[in-house]
């Protein structure tokens, strides 16, 4: 080991986990002649409880041995010590290793023997993210709470003027109807008018009423007394009576039976009501927000919703738009759902390529926020590199990628309309397949493990993508490779019932 130090210690200290006391003594040494404190450990329980007992910003750690796995102790520091960044060493030198660790959350990868220089490197540079890290914590605790808009984003001037009326209406006791087509985040606005209320620390509760039987609602709602029904066995408080100081959110209320109507009607002129088979009347100070993707209106003029209702309901009214008539969002919600599905899934992924942007801000997304939330986390539990691909994107949505300004995206959209899900999925498949081969240099073995399939299973997708290398009956290959046609089909036959494709590889 080097006796010169590069970089500013600042007291930093660094955990080594190894079940080399050599490898353990001569890095220690090292590292504390460079000005670090250092803490080592033999295996992974000592290493934890080093992590619990005092404060460490970088952990080295083997990656696989007797008593040490780095991986376990990556997803113990990922769950429980988020400033401690770690690096991972290992003495295979394996590049699936190395990709596994940085896409778990480590930091970087280190091969051993490990060199002066490249130890120093890769120690900077954790240092640095440790201290952006801390710095991003010191900063988000100065800012105080998390305004309850953290979670709904959106810089269109459509929804400036939704966080306009949610201000607005906040503190008043006023009902608030809240309107929008499926997944346009009708319960984040609900939320978000209670967290800024007065009535913030008392319960906000949400009720589905489109999910639940007629008679079943009214007992959610209200509650019910011993013996109303068949299976009320006991009394029971409903979720008016438990959002009693505090909000409740009725979401789907154009599916409320008329029997609910006309108990809604009555609670919200008078603030009481009765529980199912009971003729007491009860009281409770709740406030009450509503949602509905129907035209509530077009449901009067129709004779399924109640006029009266309606206008009781309709005092504050906030329209959310469809996620098609702002598209200058969808890159920031994109980005948004990204950096919570990179953390819950601990991947290491850097962002989204030009050609997945394009195809997202093409796409008309009918599904709206909600669709747009499960095509990335789709994208992130699918992404095989450090970028999200158009190809790891759902077949609809990459189907829009027409390159730059996407102008013919809606007739490519409605194609896929007409071809079958096996269809659609089978061109993003085979790009897919066709990219771990090249980065593997055409080895199956290694392509199927990357891909986390057996060599079977990817000869047949090959086979069918057309991925396979000419067969013999052409006078190139009759020359280059002895296995005949015959062969050829021989261990064909064999793949398709499961064999050894040791035949294939020669």
């Amino acid at each position: 080991m080097g006796e010169s130090a590069n970089i500013p210690a600042g007291g930093a200290t660094i955990l080594l986990v190894d079940t080399d006391p050599a490898i353990l003594e001569g890095l220690g040494q090292f590292l504390t002649r460079d000005g670090f404190d250092v803490a080592t450990a033999t295996s992974t329980a000592d290493a934890l409880r080093l992590l619990a007992g005092q404060t460490v910003q970088v952990a080295i750690t083997e990656i696989a041995a007797d008593g040490v796995d780095g991986f376990e102790l990556l997803r113990a520091v990922n769950a429980d010590h988020a400033d401690v960044v770690v690096i991972f060493m290992t003495s295979y030198g394996s590049i699936d290793s190395a990709v596994e660790a940085i896409r778990q959350g480590a930091h970087d990868y280190l091969t051993k023997p490990v060199v002066d220089d490249d130890v120093r490197l890769a120690v900077g540079r954790a240092l640095a993210q440790q201290r952006l890290i801390a710095e991003n914590r010191r900063l988000k605790a100065a800012a105080g709470p998390a305004t309850p808009f953290d979670r709904i984003v959106g810089e269109d001037y459509r929804m400036v003027r939704v966080f306009e009326l949610i201000d607005a209406v906040a503190d008043s006791r006023a009902t608030v109807l809240i309107t929008g087509e499926s997944g346009t985040g009708k319960s984040l606005v609900a939320g978000a008018i209670h967290d800024r209320s007065r009535r913030r620390d008392r319960p906000f509760i949400e009720v589905a009423c489109g999910a639940l039987p007629e008679m079943l609602l009214e007992s959610e709602l209200f509650g019910h007394v011993k013996g109303a029904f068949t299976g009320a066995v006991a009394d029971r408080m409903g979720k008016f009576a438990a959002a009693d100081g505090g909000t409740i959110f009725l979401d789907e209320i154009s599916g409320a039976s008329p029997a609910l109507q006309m108990k809604l009607l009555r609670f919200l002129q008078e603030r009481t009501f009765e529980p199912v088979g009971s003729n007491r009347t009860g009281s409770v100070d709740v406030r009450v927000i509503l949602a509905s993707n129907r035209d509530l209106w077009s449901e009067v003029e129709a004779g399924r919703f109640r006029r009266d209702l309606y206008y009781r309901v309709n005092v504050v009214n906030i329209d959310l738009p469809p996620l098609r008539d702002r598209a200058g969002d969808v890159p920031k919600l994109a980005e948004h759902f990204l950096g919570r599905f990179r953390r819950d899934n601990a991947r290491a992924i850097a962002g989204f390529t030009d050609a997945a942007a394009r195809a997202m801000r093409s796409y008309p997304w009918p599904g709206n926020i909600r669709e747009l939330e499960n095509a990335v986390e789709r994208a992130v539990v699918l992404c095989r590199g450090g970028w999200i691909d158009a190809g790891d994107l759902p077949a609809a949505v990459s189907a829009g990628d027409t390159g730059p300004g996407g102008a013919d995206a809606p007739n490519r959209t409605q194609a896929t309309d007409a071809i079958t899900l096996a269809e659609a999925l089978a061109e993003p498949e085979k790009r897919i397949i066709a990219s771990a081969l090249a980065a593997h240099e055409g080895n199956r073995q290694a392509t199927a493990r990357a891909l986390g399939i057996n060599r079977t299973t990817l000869y047949k997708k090959m086979r069918k993508h057309g991925l396979l290398p000419p067969r013999p009956g052409t006078p190139r290959r009759r020359a280059a490779a002895p296995l005949g046609a015959a062969r050829w089909r021989e261990a064909e036959n064999a793949l398709d019932d499961g064999a050894d494709q040791t035949i294939m590889d020669r």
